[in-house]
């Protein structure tokens, strides 16, 4: 791959890039080279994140037809960006590059910094909301200007140790830090083979019980398309597009997870697997959780999980349902958080060598983030707020614009007719979708302001 004028020279693009840092061969996994396998789990639990519990919503705002048409469309969009990151960060036969490579060799440092900042406001965003639905669940919360009983107040009462804050701690300490001091994505696989193990279990739970609710007469006729006799349905539309966009926001794993195939051509394999496993998870738990609780769904699903849906173990199941999530959560959380680290260290010290070789860096830096994003979920009150800024900004330029833009600019003059017409449109409709949405996001915000 040819670099340019300036990485050459051995400043500008080449200290960006985390291939160029080579890590310790001491890595705590002994070496080990990934499998397709682990690859999958792992882009799955990428994938499969906090979006999920806000699908039933988007669906419920969409309509049926809508909403699938759009998880469809986003996993080709997925599929297709992806395969762009994967053939054009390594066309040149060089060293395995990462996504900022890519983007560095296309637009120089300001495309690697950019991209940086992107991921990293998009990975800290998502983990803030991991940590506050696990406060829902466990806690309680106060959604709507409705107040929902979390699991432990309902099991033990209310308790010191059962408050939000000390029971995130405790999540913090106890499970999230041991899993983010790992050094390598593939000793992750165990653990992202039960999170997505658990998303589906999750997705059977609310499936059986919206299927008892419907052969009960329970359940509400399911609106196949929006409800145009509203005008605050026109902009509500735009803002639960973002919802599905960040449901297939995975780019940013996907070089770190490639990087230790013992195959790497066997990446685009993986992807397609893991995005299509995805898209079923997603089509089942969007539908089948606005067929279970109907107009009522909320932003988070998991907070309509603490009301009598009709089954006779109802009770049971929905602490099933909130608790396997909670679990599915904590076990995708060091994932997001692995690129997380690695954009925040390449944005502070570029020219130091791999955080992963230096024990004393590598560990401060986790703590310190692992620290500010238990803060952030203390104080950040709205799921729904998060994913439609994150969905209308940044997760929609990594996982869209920027794929486009490296294919369009094309400095190693590979592109094909079809990679271009396939890239101006996935950037027109990301430009076009994000553009109304922070729109409508900006005059519900100020309408809500004003009442």
């Amino acid at each position: 791959m040819k670099l340019s004028s300036s990485a050459k020279g051995g400043d500008a693009v080449a200290p960006l890039l985390p291939e160029f840092r080579p890590i310790a061969a001491s890595n705590g996994d002994g070496g080990r080279e990934a499998s397709v396998p682990g690859a999958v789990f792992n882009l799955a639990t990428t994938i499969i994140g906090a979006g999920i519990m806000s699908l039933p919503a988007a669906v419920r705002v969409l309509g049926v037809v809508p909403a699938l048409f759009l998880v469809v469309a986003a996993a080709f969009l997925a599929d297709a960006s992806a395969e762009f990151l994967l053939r054009y960060a390594g066309s040149g036969g060089a060293a395995p590059f990462s996504y900022a490579a890519a983007m560095g060799e296309a637009f120089g440092r300001a495309g690697s910094l950019v991209l940086h900042v992107c991921v990293g406001l998009t990975t800290a965003g998502t983990l803030t909301v991991y940590l506050v639905i696990i406060g829902d669940v466990l806690s309680g919360s106060q959604s709507e200007g409705v107040a929902h009983i979390g699991v432990l107040q309902e099991w033990f009462g209310e308790r010191w140790w059962n408050a939000r804050a000390v029971a995130l701690l405790f999540t913090a300490v106890f499970i999230m830090l041991p899993l983010v001091l790992l050094r390598r994505v593939d000793s992750l696989r165990f653990t992202s083979a039960i999170s997505v193990l658990l998303a589906v279990v999750f997705m059977c739970i609310s499936t059986g019980m919206a299927l008892y609710a419907l052969f009960q007469g329970a359940t509400e006729t399911p609106r196949l398309l929006p409800d145009f006799g509203h005008m605050s349905s026109i902009f509500e539309l735009f803002t639960a597009v973002p919802i599905i966009v960040v449901a297939f926001t995975f780019h940013f794993n996907v070089h770190p997870i490639r990087a230790e195939l013992s195959k790497t051509s066997d990446m685009m394999v993986a992807v397609r697997i893991s995005i299509l496993l995805c898209s079923f998870i997603y089509a089942a738990i969007g539908f089948f959780g606005y067929l279970l609780f109907g107009e009522s769904t909320m932003a988070d699903v998991l907070s309509n999980f603490d009301r009598d849906t009709g089954s006779p173990i109802g009770s049971l199941l929905n602490d099933a349902v909130r608790l396997s999530y909670v679990l599915h959560l904590a076990l995708v959380f060091p994932l997001l958080f692995f690129s997380l680290r690695i954009s925040i260290d390449e944005l502070l010290l570029p020219q130091a060598s791999h955080h992963a070789s230096d024990t004393c860096r590598f560990v401060l830096l986790t703590v310190l983030l692992l620290g500010f994003i238990y803060t952030a979920s203390i104080l950040f009150p709205s799921i729904w707020t998060l994913f439609q800024f994150f969905g209308s900004t940044t997760a929609v330029c990594i996982s869209l614009i920027f794929p486009a833009a490296i294919v369009l600019r094309d400095v190693e003059g590979i592109s094909k007719t079809r990679d271009k017409v396939v890239a101006s449109v996935m950037l027109a409709l990301a430009v076009v979708t994000s553009s109304i949405a922070i729109g409508s996001n900006i005059v519900s915000h100020l309408g809500g302001n004003r009442e």
